[in-house]
């Protein structure tokens, strides 16, 4: 399919930006808490009944020039994101419940509140069927799955699903995100080295060509940005990023950073910049959503303990500081409690030591609510990556780094360690935008204010 264009403007001083003019298709992958807490929410804001509390795109602000010029426009304000009036939603599920319907047994949203209200534009959103194998999430059963004789099939069948959905919405563009379960953990082989490998896997229908991945060679295939909310190992594969790169389409990953990480990412980063030692990390999850119980399964959580696990070493570098973080215990449970359902608690023991070795402790216990965290996360996504889909300059990068900020284990040029330090993130993600838009990039050295 040959790649969209919209005629290019520029922005003042900054780069080519296209407009986001039409409406902007938003394809999930799995119709669960998450998608459903995702698309009720955007609905609810709509329709002026709530506020998009923990979106940046929309609540942000963007400090531009001096701290004395006192211009801090919203981010949505600052760059041209798509206005959520022209959102539309679809959603691939095993699972054939409707929003409506899955959103009542996620149970993370009140009924009365923010359901009811908007029940019939739930229900007209019923799922596609999925590209779905058991064998990747043990723990789920799906009927409402694709038929075909291998998996290229099946990814011929996605992207007409694609082609159909723009087609029937009439839509300008689209974006896939990845919200449905962890997969069982893989590591890259050499079906995942080239296309043509990658292609001939999926033809001999391949263990090692998860369902997950079917969905991001759809999508780099139709040019349609693509995010992978999950650990699993998807579009951070030698044949993803080399595609992305061909083809200039932005892919960004992988695992929303949602409860616990982003604790570790502000709290971490806080101990190294204070050079206080750490020798122990012991982080506990109970859970009992849709996601807890794939997790119950050990190959799953296998694979969220690797993108749970990584952040510490990236951001302490014990390499450089031996003294402090080279003997470090670091320890993450996932626990299924149904009784919990997408409340999530999050419990950190910490143990680190000060001046002359002396030991203190911190304890962390967030009890927070998974799919609330993860909702404002997808909804930027979506939004930044139509506007690096629409940027020629951030199109030819493929992976997204500065989207770091909402990932736990975020994806780079092959060879560059990933930055965790949450502020870090922030600063790059806010940066990219000045970029792109001609402003001043800001460093915090603020020597002219005392000139």
């Amino acid at each position: 399919m040959a790649r969209q264009h919209e005629p290019a403007v520029m922005t003042g001083g900054g780069r080519e930006i296209a407009p986001a003019r039409g409406k902007l298709g938003v394809m999930l992958v799995g119709l669960g808490a998450v998608s459903t807490t995702f698309i009720a929410g955007v609905e609810n804001v709509r329709r002026g009944h709530a506020l998009p509390i923990g979106s940046l795109s929309q609540m942000a602000t963007i400090r531009l020039g001096k701290r004395t010029d006192k211009r801090s426009p919203k981010i949505k304000d600052f760059v041209p994101l798509a206005d959520l009036k022209d959102l539309v939603f679809a959603a691939w599920d095993p699972i054939p419940d409707d929003a409506y319907t899955a959103a009542i047994k996620a149970g993370v949203l009140d009924k009365h509140e923010h359901l009811e209200p908007i029940k019939d534009f739930l229900l007209s959103i019923k799922p596609i069927p999925a590209v779905f194998d058991q064998y990747y999430v043990k723990r789920l059963q799906g009927t409402n799955v694709k038929r075909g004789k291998n998996k290229r099939e099946l990814a011929e069948q996605l992207r007409e699903d694609m082609r159909n959905f723009k087609q029937s919405q009439k839509l300008d563009r689209l974006v896939i995100v990845w919200c449905a379960s962890t997969e069982v953990f893989m590591t890259p082989g050499p079906a995942h080295q080239s296309l043509a490998a990658f292609e001939k896997a999926m033809e001999q229908n391949d263990q090692s060509i998860a369902p997950s991945m079917v969905y991001a060679y759809a999508a780099m295939m139709e040019n349609v940005p693509f995010a992978n909310g999950a650990p699993n190992l998807t579009v951070d594969l030698p044949v993803m990023e080399r595609l992305a790169d061909e083809r200039r389409v932005p892919i960004g990953g992988k695992d929303f950073k949602t409860g616990q990480t982003m604790m570790k990412s502000v709290l971490a980063p806080a101990f190294k910049a204070r050079m206080l030692g750490l020798s122990g990390w012991y982080s506990t999850n109970i859970l009992g959503n849709r996601d807890g119980e794939v997790l119950d399964d050990p190959e799953s959580f296998k694979t969220k303990e690797e993108s749970k696990l990584g952040l510490l070493e990236h951001i302490l570098q014990p390499d450089l500081y031996p003294e402090l973080y080279g003997k470090v215990y670091h320890k993450v449970r996932i626990n299924y409690y149904p009784p919990r359902g997408d409340n999530k608690e999050g419990w950190d023991n910490i143990d680190i030591f000060g001046w002359l070795g002396y030991p203190m402790q911190i304890k962390v216990d967030f009890l927070c609510r998974d799919s609330i965290l993860a909702a404002p996360i997808v909804l930027d996504l979506v939004l930044f990556l139509d506007l690096a889909q629409r940027t020629p300059e951030l199109r030819r990068l493929g992976i997204q780094e500065w989207l770091s900020f909402y990932f736990k284990s975020p994806m780079t040029a092959p060879g560059l360690y990933p930055e965790h330090d949450l502020f870090i993130q922030l600063m790059k993600l806010k940066n990219t935008l000045r970029y792109l838009k001609g402003e001043e990039l800001i460093t915090h050295l603020g020597l002219e204010y005392y000139d």
